[in-house]
């Protein structure tokens, strides 16, 4: 609800993290007018994006809670969506002389990017890095007391000596990201099994495997990604899928193109103490390390809220359209928890939001009808049972010369999702992303060239997977978008030099 009639009232708010959710939250805030500190625990903005050579070396599998590492991007990974389609509404992720200029940059462009928006709009001036948040709870008077410690000092890994920073702040927005806490199978041998394990979040490069036979489990983006890689360097690879429904038409050309040395299998059955991995089919092979390509879990071992929120089978909940938990809203808010959705678009979309509500000029329902919205949101969801894929291979297919209104439709039609799926929007769920952004911010719809862009891309993924980032062709309304796109970032990037350097 709109409360046009109510002056604006600024508060004071710690953002926790200064990923790409971050960023976008520390932007809108300040534009919105309020007094702000983000906290982040690395050298530097970006979050994931933040590239990290380093890996958790003694906790290859990621079970310690927070990791070590929070970055789990390895050395070659590139975009697998446009950079059209994957900048900030004010500020297009466009081309720069002498940098990374393909379509599907690498990360350090991306990072470029991020900073590159910082530097923009002064939101280093509100970054405080090195700072890792040890506690965030409310307080009596539904206040946050916040404590943080200065990682400049931290002396090991295994203890801190920094100075800790207690704080109270107005509210909390915590943007964190959900792509640090490796989340692992329950596969039957795995606390005895011989050879080496780890989670993808500490792959880096493909060297290490040189010469091994390695079992990469988990057939989405990175597992195909890591499969692909490690196998010009390996003796043998084993891609693992859950069923053969993970198994699109680019992938199948891959296989028959490399089969010599990267094969598939249906599942893992159990690892065995002399090295053996045992397949789904009752076949198996000797492996020398297995890498778990199996997702990520949301944590937030910082945030103490008496049991208002929790995490089950990887729902955070309750959560008022992922953003505002009933019992602690306005004061307590996540940006970033929605999975497949336009970023850091949609982030805007909801940091907005809360800028807004914060400020007064906007209202959230009663406590008691944000948990009615909640429950009825989980029911939609489970009772049709299926599990939310962006768009099956077959459906990708059906997809491709249709309008974005047939996508929504098959989007809507395996509605149902498992508990874990919970947080899973789609990319192609326009109705709901941009009917959120018309509903609660008056958040700009997003351009329709942009979504025929993004189902092209998808389509092309699914067919030719090893050559999707380079090889593609536009219709002819994608061109057109694309090349005004393009004229509109040269003269909004010329505005920019402008003001940043004026004229003499």
């Amino acid at each position: 609800m709109v409360c046009d009639s109510k002056p604006a009232q600024s508060k004071k708010v710690c953002v926790i993290g200064a990923g790409m959710a971050g960023l976008a939250a520390a932007h809108e805030l300040r534009r919105e007018g309020h007094d702000l500190t983000v906290l982040e625990q690395s050298g530097d903005i970006g979050g994931q994006w933040l590239y990290d050579p380093r890996s958790d070396g003694a906790d290859p599998l990621g079970t310690a809670a927070p990791v070590r590492v929070h970055s789990s991007i390895y050395a070659s990974l590139r975009l697998i969506s446009p950079r059209q389609t994957t900048g900030f509404t004010d500020f297009p992720f466009s081309p720069k002389n002498g940098r990374d200029n393909l379509r599907y940059p690498g990360h350090r462009e991306v990072h470029l990017y991020l900073k590159d928006f910082c530097d923009a709009f002064g939101l280093m001036e509100v970054v405080r890095l090195d700072t890792r948040v040890l506690r965030a709870a409310m307080t009596p008077t539904r206040q946050w007391a916040v404590r943080s410690v200065d990682l400049k000092e931290y002396q090991t890994d295994e203890k801190m000596f920094g100075a800790m920073v207690d704080e109270v702040f107005d509210a909390v927005v915590v943007a964190t990201g959900h792509y640090s806490q490796p989340r692992l199978p329950g596969i039957e041998g795995m606390e005895a099994w011989s050879g080496r394990q780890m989670h993808s979040h500490s792959y880096r490069v493909p060297e290490p495997f040189r010469g091994e036979v390695v079992v990469v489990v988990g057939c989405g983006e990175s597992g195909k990604d890591i499969a692909m890689e490690i196998r010009g360097v390996a003796k043998k690879v084993y891609l693992v899928a859950k069923s053969m429904e993970e198994v699109t038409p680019g992938l199948s050309k891959v296989l028959a193109k490399h089969g010599a040395d990267l094969h598939l299998q249906l599942q893992v059955k159990r690892l065995c103490e002399d090295g053996l991995v045992v397949f789904g089919d009752v076949s198996g092979v000797v492996a020398d390390t297995v890498i778990y390509c199996t997702g990520y879990s949301y944590s937030f071992p910082f945030l103490d809220t008496d049991g208002a929120i929790t995490i089950d089978d990887n729902r955070v909940g309750p959560l008022f359209e992922h953003v505002f938990p009933p019992s602690l809203a306005p004061s307590l808010s996540f940006v970033g928890v929605p999975k497949k959705v336009f970023a850091p678009r949609f982030f805007e979309t909801q940091a907005r939001w809360v800028a807004q509500v914060l400020s007064g000029k906007r209202t959230l329902p009663t406590e008691e009808e944000m948990l009615r919205s909640v429950e009825e949101y989980y029911h939609a969801r489970e009772i049709a049972g299926g599990v939310p894929k962006l768009c099956r291979p077959n459906q990708v297919h059906a997809a491709a010369n249709a309008t974005i209104l047939d996508v929504q439709k098959k989007k809507r039609e395996i509605a149902g999702v498992p508990k874990k799926y919970t947080h899973e929007i789609g990319s192609f769920d326009r109705t709901y992303m941009d009917d959120f952004g018309g509903k609660y911010c008056g958040f700009p719809r997003v351009e329709r060239w942009k979504y025929e862009l993004l189902v092209s891309s998808v389509q092309n993924m699914v067919d030719n997977l090893e050559t999707f980032r380079d090889d593609y062709q536009d219709s002819d309304s994608i061109r057109k978008g694309v090349q005004e796109w393009y004229l509109s970032a040269q003269l909004q990037d010329g505005a920019s030099t402008r003001t940043l350097h004026p004229s003499p």
